[in-house]
């Protein structure tokens, strides 16, 4: 099987090429470098990549059509998509509000239409978020929940990338399935990301902000956990014309100061904590109801962060010493 993986330089992205490379699958792998964060990162991400025999690498932007269209006619062997490309990040989408619509609404778009170009495919796995949810109180999370009260540009462009692969599926029969990820963690991860910017701090001896006091809560979800969710999904295909939607994530909602418990512990330092008001882009809480998943798959997560926190420590020690 030959699969397309956009955003494979990425965090998520690198795991679940790895993964499609260690079974036997080729990739085809896409990235543009943005430099949002470091593109040093990126590029040791990419190396471990192309150091795999099956992988191919193009140099491409989602959003750029003029470069991702003709992609459906040069790679006809393509039978499956996993779309991870996207401008994260909830709190920079208030400094850089066009990257957002221009990387996962634009972008998402671009897909779509190079996705039903394709002779072969058989299936497109994308990536939503649990922020579509917004102030939604109701929990854990259900995917029949109402969507339609973001509190964020960033969950706003995920919501219509939902909707957009809701048309593209009544109106082209394309097979989809949207992922709405739970804060995702583990090796390899963001510097943007609260577990890289925790460690970072407790190791330099910095104050760290805990907003409410820690108290908020997410429901954490470890990277390896992730990718045996997207491959589950990616090997069963969507009905053509009845696009599905699914929670993946721990099943489990722990308090923030928990988390920054165990990476105290695992990195041997105590933090200085600061306490702030929650700012408007964030969520009291997440927590994902994963019973249609697990039914469609199987899938059932494996690491409480007290097994994942310590093996992201052991990684960015590792990292922060040159590698």
């Amino acid at each position: 099987m030959t699969v397309l993986v956009t955003g494979a330089a990425g965090f998520i992205g690198m795991h679940v090429t790895e993964a499609l490379l260690a079974r036997g699958d080729r990739v085809i792998g896409l990235d543009n470098l943005t430099a949002y964060y470091d593109p040093a990162l990126k590029r040791a991400r990419l190396a471990r990549l192309e150091s795999r025999s099956g992988f191919t690498f193009l140099p491409v932007d989602v959003a750029d059509r003029a470069a991702m269209l003709p992609l459906a006619v040069r790679h006809t062997e393509v039978t499956r998509i996993v779309h991870l490309a996207a401008q994260p990040g909830v709190r920079h989408s208030l400094v850089d509000p066009f990257a957002y619509v221009e990387a996962n609404v634009m972008g998402h778009l671009v897909v779509l239409e190079m996705a039903r170009r394709m002779p072969r495919l058989g299936h497109l796995v994308y990536a939503s978020s649990s922020s579509v949810y917004g102030a939604n109180r109701r929990l854990p999370f259900t995917e029949t929940d109402r969507v339609d009260h973001p509190v964020s540009l960033y969950a706003a462009t995920k919501r219509a990338a939902e909707l957009m692969s809701e048309s593209h599926a009544h109106l082209f029969g394309l097979p989809q399935t949207g992922l709405r990820f739970f804060t995702v963690y583990g090796p390899w991860g963001r510097p943007d990301m609260a577990p890289w910017m925790f460690a970072e701090a407790i190791l330099a001896g910095r104050p760290i902000t805990l907003y409410e006091g820690g108290r908020l809560k997410r429901d954490f979800t470890f990277v390896e956990d992730i990718v045996a969710g997207v491959l589950g999904c990616l090997d069963r295909p969507a009905p053509a014309q009845a696009p599905r939607i699914l929670n993946i994530g721990n099943h489990r909602s722990e308090e923030v100061r928990r988390f920054v418990a165990v990476l105290e512990h695992a990195l041997g330092r105590k933090a200085s904590i600061v306490d702030a008001p929650r700012p408007a882009t964030d969520v009291e809480e997440t927590f994902a109801d994963i019973s249609a998943i697990a039914a469609l798959c199987g899938f059932a997560p494996r690491t409480p962060i007290e097994d994942g926190v310590p093996r992201f420590a052991e990684w960015y020690l590792s990292w922060r010493k040159g590698g």
